[in-house]
């Protein structure tokens, strides 16, 4: 997997600044094969503690990937979080061959490392068909990306603190209300929603621009839930356990996409998060949905 030549939408130095964390995230997604139907992945370097759950999904479903016959594309996956992973330590990813159709092509994925799984990942790829098209329509009252700050200015503003990280990412967000984690924010019933694309320009692979999806769908589902409620972003322990993700329509990753996600439910400490994409011109190109841990400091013994 490659990156592409500079997208001419943005500045010269404003794309080098931000294709160069692309292309680092794009080297995660290209994995390398150990033996047969068996892959390596690595975590970044600027994670401390535990890898982010965006990154093994997307890496199992290159791993996936990798094994299915040329014009089918993923339409589905299906994913548990077994347990925390290791950023210094990489992945293998073991995928098994479930099923090879006429028009479905079925893969199941294992990630391990030190002989423990850690995640694990179905997925299924179909040849494109005729049949009947409808989808839910775009949000009408959203302000276009360009109007609205992206995560380097909230950070340069001192919105965010930790939460923001380092200055670039490989992922622009530009959130449409106040992020969960910001002291402006206030409790809404209304879906939280946000612009994000790569930033830079990606090659024209359709795994690569699904993986990149993928990676990018974890990051505020669960943020979702903790919007219903009067309460910091900071103050409740979230991990996801499980995701699921349907994709609908052809997209680009490194075009502007919306992301809508609310969420419906939260018991005992969990909850159940929505999501939908949209492109600029208002098709539905994916949904997601996910239940994460959303707890109250004390309450995991």
């Amino acid at each position: 997997m490659t990156a592409a030549p500079r997208r001419p939408d943005i500045a010269a130095d404003g794309v080098e600044r931000g294709q160069v964390v692309l292309d680092e995230l794009v080297g995660l997604l290209d994995l390398h094969e150990t033996s047969p139907d068996t892959f390596r992945g690595v975590s970044p370097e600027s994670r401390q503690f535990r890898v982010y759950g965006g990154q093994v999904a997307g890496q199992a479903l290159v791993a996936a990937g990798r094994t299915v016959p040329p014009g089918r594309t993923v339409h589905s996956l299906h994913s548990y979080f077994v347990r925390g992973g290791d950023p210094r330590t990489p992945i293998e990813y073991r995928t098994e061959r479930i099923r090879d159709g006429r028009s479905f092509t079925t893969r199941r994925v294992l990630a391990v490392q030190d002989d423990q799984a850690i995640f694990m990942l179905s997925a299924s790829f179909h040849v494109a068909q005729e049949g009947p098209v409808h989808a839910e329509p775009a949000p009408s009252d959203v302000p276009a990306p360009e109007s609205l700050p992206d995560l380097g200015s909230r950070r340069a503003a001192g919105h965010g603190g930790d939460w923001l990280g380092r200055a670039e990412r490989p992922i622009d967000i530009r959130f449409v209300d106040e992020p969960v984690w910001t002291a402006d924010r206030v409790a809404t019933q209304e879906p939280i929603r946000a612009w994000l694309r790569a930033d830079g320009a990606l090659s024209d692979d359709p795994l690569l621009h699904a993986c990149l999806l993928t990676w990018a769908s974890d990051m505020m589902l669960l943020s979702s839930v903790v919007a219903r409620h009067d309460m910091s972003a900071t103050a409740v322990q979230m991990a996801s356990l499980d995701h699921a993700m349907w994709f609908h329509a052809p997209f680009r990753a490194d075009e502007w996409l919306l992301y809508e996600c609310w969420s419906p439910a939260a018991s005992g400490g969990r909850g159940l998060a929505t999501g939908r994409f949209f492109t600029r011109d208002g098709t539905m190109i994916a949904s997601t949905a996910q239940e994460g841990l959303v707890r109250l400091p004390g309450n995991d013994t």
